[in-house]
């Protein structure tokens, strides 16, 4: 299947990585795993898969090093990007290059993904999807193939060329909203996003890095900042000063409580939003500029 190349970009993902890369091995779609500075036998363990890896010296974020496997891919007409947390179900690589052969006109592409509990996971709506008026979030889940206004970023398949000429994922984002983003670009250049029913995959969900202090802080940091950073962009109702008192309400709460959890949620979601009041990025916090 030269036509499908998958990219994984892993961050101390070892445990996650075999499962993943074993599916796509199974489905006959190689892989170039994009490696965020892991800690772990990450890389060890995608060489051993018979995975292409490209290392970056730093964790470059999830939208930056998805962009740069998918120039890697040269060879591929589509590309498939997906967690490491993800695995492919038997069929579900060829259904989803059938759907592309079937409505051309699509632009991006994405399987039914199942939840380890046995939920069907589907996005009733998204904070950049205008086309579709759905503020109360109903879930009204599909049954078969169908446009959708949103697609989630666990896995994603994209004409490799069309991807390129909307410019990758944005890198000013380092974490959350990038595929929100994209998903919006996508629709704004006329194409639509098509949820593929018969190609299914597992998703784990917060598998695919290893747990590791302050995850949680910065985290939340990074999808308060990028959550203003996409609105501003598109011209959306700015979300920071209602983010920033509710979440600074909280964060003092939880500190009078002694709940160190809260703190940490609610703490990172106040210091995001007061970067991106302050005219701080994502990309500076991370010593990327």
């Amino acid at each position: 299947m030269a036509s499908l190349v998958a990219v994984v970009v892993a961050h101390d993902s070892a445990e996650a990585l075999p499962a993943c890369l074993s599916a796509l091995a199974a489905e006959h779609v190689p892989a170039i795993v994009v490696d965020n500075a892991s800690r772990d036998r990450s890389v060890e363990i995608a060489e051993a898969a018979g995975a292409q890896v490209v290392r970056n010296g730093r964790n470059e974020g999830y939208g930056r090093a998805n962009t740069r496997g998918i120039r890697a891919a040269a060879q591929a007409r589509y590309v498939l990007i997906l967690n490491p947390d993800v695995t492919l179900r038997p069929g579900a690589a060829d259904a989803l290059l059938a759907a592309a052969e079937r409505w051309p006109e699509a632009g991006l592409f994405a399987p039914r993904i199942v939840e380890p509990d046995g939920r069907f996971f589907y996005q009733p709506r998204s904070l950049l999807a205008p086309y579709l008026n759905n503020p109360s979030g109903r879930r009204d889940l599909p049954s078969g193939d169908a446009c959708a206004p949103f697609l989630s970023g666990a896995c994603l398949m994209i004409e490799r060329g069309f991807f390129l000429s909307l410019g990758g994922f944005d890198e000013r984002i380092f974490l959350f909203y990038e595929d929100d983003d994209l998903c919006r670009r996508v629709a704004d250049a006329g194409r639509a996003l098509v949820h593929v029913h018969g190609a299914e995959v597992l998703h784990g969900r917060g598998r695919s890095s290893a747990p590791e202090r302050g995850r949680v802080f910065r985290t939340r940091w990074h999808q308060a900042w990028s959550r203003a950073y996409v609105a501003r962009k598109y011209g959306l109702a700015d979300p920071i000063l209602p983010s920033l008192v509710a979440n600074v309400l909280k964060a003092f709460l939880s500190v009078l409580i002694l709940r160190r959890s809260g703190f940490e949620r609610y703490g990172g979601s106040a210091a995001g939003a007061w970067a991106a009041l302050m005219g701080h990025t994502a990309l500076a916090r991370e010593g990327l500029e």
